[in-house]
């Protein structure tokens, strides 16, 4: 059997990879603070003999980063709800316990008094997950300090907290199937001081429809020309069985 079909069947495979990446994206258009997946093809070499083959190389596909560019700024006039400018990212709890970052400022206090964001994952502060005791009232100034009005008490607002704000610059950082930003290998990112945010705003999603229709259409039709690979494969291999074939 020729190796085309072989070629040909990890060209589908990453095809299929692709267009899962680019239907995630499209379907977290609306999502807060999204970041969109970036699919990368490449080529696998194969080496035999001492030297590489040319010809027929496999398909490998890769979700190597996220589109880092800004998404809109929406001015929602929610006190706890905050978008992070430039390079500014907040650090949450993941899952796992370990601590990521996240563009999405859609904060709100659980009934234990703990800071997390819409997605439910827990704010980090300057010593750690962030607390906050009853109050009548709560903000966020744009260094990331939080401050409340005591409930019950003196009217002055009192600061107990500022967000862990960190920057990506210098490090190596890939984003999770979570849509949380973490360091390659495993650490965390120091906490920038210079990093600010927009209170009363929130930012919306980067992915941009537009681009995103127009790769999926591509992605639709490269995934056709691939099958009718492996249907050349398929007729080129019958006729050179027939070829060998003896006659009755």
């Amino acid at each position: 059997m020729d190796k085309l079909i072989y070629t040909a069947a990890t060209g589908l495979r990453a095809h299929m990879a692709s267009q899962a990446a680019i239907a995630n994206n499209m379907a977290n258009a609306s999502t807060t603070g999204f970041r969109a997946d970036r699919v990368v093809f490449d080529r696998i070499e194969l080496k035999g003999g001492g030297s590489t083959i040319e010809a027929r190389s496999p398909t490998s596909e890769e979700v190597t980063d996220a589109d880092r560019t800004e998404g809109a700024i929406q001015q929602t006039g929610r006190p706890l709800d905050v978008a992070m400018t430039g390079d500014t990212w907040l650090a949450v709890q993941a899952a796992d316990g370990s601590e990521a970052y996240t563009r999405r400022g859609d904060l709100e206090v659980a009934p234990s008094g703990v800071l997390q964001t819409g997605d439910g994952h827990i704010v980090m502060g300057e010593s750690g997950p962030i607390t906050l005791p009853p109050s009548s009232s709560i903000s966020i100034s744009a260094d990331g300090s939080i401050s409340i009005v005591p409930q019950g008490g003196d009217a002055t607002p009192q600061i107990v907290d500022r967000l862990k704000l960190a920057s990506t610059k210098g490090s190596d950082t890939v984003k999770g199937l979570d849509n949380l930003l973490r360091v390659r290998g495993g650490g965390t990112l120091p906490a920038n001081l210079d990093g600010t945010v927009t209170g009363g705003a929130l930012e919306g999603s980067n992915v941009n429809m537009t681009q995103a229709l127009v790769d999926m259409i591509e992605n639709q039709r490269s995934y056709e020309v691939t099958a009718n690979m492996m249907k050349s494969a398929k007729d080129m291999d019958e006729s050179g069985a027939s070829l060998m074939r003896l006659p009755s």
